[in-house]
């Protein structure tokens, strides 16, 4: 049964108040990271309605990205000096990415903030976006975009958590299986932690 929108409305950080870093998971990197400021970033978790209920919209990326190319990632990326703030950046990246006008999100609320590996300190902003939306892929950054139920992912089987070695020493990474496409890194870090806030609201889940 997918959550109403007050359900998610509890699970999130509110629109007026922002998370600050660092990120949830700043722990799993302090070897890598330090404390210095990292570069400020944020993404959109699209959770499109569709007559079957809410999906999740991920986008693949183009092979040949400087950065994490041919991975599954949400719409989103770096601030620019032009966005006021989070929710800008992840508006204008998702146009820019999908095509998504801003006249067809319903902004919902923030998640943690999540750290990458690679010095970014994303702040994920959740949305419902129209049933009607379409997406068009920048072919520049998007090889496709594909949905998944987010009845699905709430089965506490599609999801596992793995140690893998990393810059010197075991990490954890998780990771979803749909299909033929693999969600982890970053974005299966996120994703779970929506997933772990719609159990248990406005808790901040490490680790």
């Amino acid at each position: 049964m997918d959550p109403t929108e007050n359900d998610l409305l509890l699970a999130l950080h509110p629109l007026h108040a922002p998370p600050k870093p660092p990120g949830w998971n700043r722990a799993e990197l302090a070897d890598v990271l330090g404390d210095g400021p990292l570069i400020p970033a944020s993404v959109l978790v699209p959770l499109c309605l569709r007559t079957t209920g809410l999906n999740v919209l991920f986008t693949q990326r183009v092979e040949g990205l400087r950065q994490h190319a041919g991975q599954v990632s949400f719409p989103g990326g770096r601030r620019d000096a032009a966005d006021a703030d989070a929710l800008a950046t992840a508006l204008r990246e998702s146009n820019e990415e999908i095509g998504l006008d801003a006249q067809a999100v319903r902004v919902l609320g923030y998640l943690d903030c999540f750290d990458t590996i690679s010095g970014y300190s994303v702040t994920p902003v959740v949305a419902r976006i129209s049933g009607e939306f379409r997406a068009r892929a920048n072919p520049d950054e998007v090889a496709e975009v594909f949905e998944v139920p987010l009845a699905w992912l709430r089965d506490p089987g599609h999801h596992s958590a793995r140690q893998v070695e990393a810059l010197g020493r075991i990490r954890l990474i998780h990771e979803y299986r749909f299909g033929e496409r693999l969600i982890w890194g970053a974005t299966a870090g996120i994703l779970h932690n929506l997933l772990l806030r719609m159990e248990t609201p406005w808790i901040s889940h490490e680790l």
